[in-house]
């Protein structure tokens, strides 16, 4: 869980003043973007009453809010243009999130987009195929199980927003990375891997766009980079854990 923290700053601003306070909003904000302690802030105004507004600040935590924001450099000029507007705050309050917290189905999991189940089984087919002939990472993979490319088509999928089912028949995170302890993974081998996938998401007939590929890569690299860590003299395991749930990142799917 987060230890972010949420401010909520409800405002009723009469309509004849509020282009001067958009326009306060706009220049404090630059104080808000300036400051370690700031994650995000939006400020949304009411469809149905022009008049309400909601400012929603995310604070690393309430208390860098109060003693680390209001006590910088940055406080004096925030206030200087809100100052105004003080009077007419309805509400002002942190809060902090709950275990009560999901997405829609608005945006599709990367799980579904790629094709689900029968993509990522597809996938780590062509993949291991290629990984058994490879010169550079067919040792680290000699007397591989005959189930491992079915158990990491699950293992991706579930990553990738599919079923728990690597969680229910496999482990949590703790579980895949013991797998790699001790094997002493190389950077080549590390690189060949991450070209290999990417090989085998072409032929195994992944989706090409740029929105999708770029979160299939991001996660190949951070999932390789962790395998090679993990795999060397120094690494320490990690405290059991669920399986990561990679999504879109910066760039949502594209539809046209």
């Amino acid at each position: 869980m987060t230890a972010h923290t949420v401010e909520y700053i409800r405002y009723h601003i009469p309509e004849q003043q509020s282009a001067e306070f958009l326009a306060a909003y706009t220049r404090a904000a630059a104080q808000l973007a300036a400051s370690p302690h700031c994650v995000d802030y939006e400020l949304a105004r009411c469809e149905e009453d022009f008049e309400h507004y909601v400012l929603r600040i995310t604070w690393t935590s309430t208390r860098d809010h109060m003693e680390g924001f209001r006590e910088s450099e940055l406080f004096p000029d925030f206030l200087a243009e809100i100052r105004p507007y003080i009077p007419y705050i309805q509400e002002m309050r942190h809060y902090k999130p709950t275990t009560v917290r999901g997405a829609g189905a608005s945006v599709p999991t990367l799980y579904a987009w790629a094709g689900g189940a029968v993509a990522f089984a597809r996938l780590t087919s062509v993949f291991y195929d290629k990984v058994l002939k490879d010169d550079l990472l067919a040792p680290l993979f000699a007397g591989l199980d005959p189930a491992h490319a079915e158990h990491v088509a699950l293992w991706l999928g579930e990553v990738f927003g599919g079923p728990p089912a690597y969680s229910e028949t496999q482990g949590g995170h703790g579980h895949m990375v013991a797998k790699h302890m001790g094997r002493g993974i190389t950077e080549p081998q590390r690189r060949r891997w991450v070209n290999l996938i990417q090989d085998a998401a072409d032929e195994a007939g992944l989706p090409t766009d740029a929105e999708f590929r770029s979160a299939f890569l991001a996660y190949v690299e951070w999932g390789t980079r962790l395998a090679v860590y993990f795999s060397g003299p120094d690494a320490v395991p990690p405290a059991e854990q669920p399986v990561p749930r990679w999504n879109w990142g910066a760039a949502p799917p594209y539809q046209g």
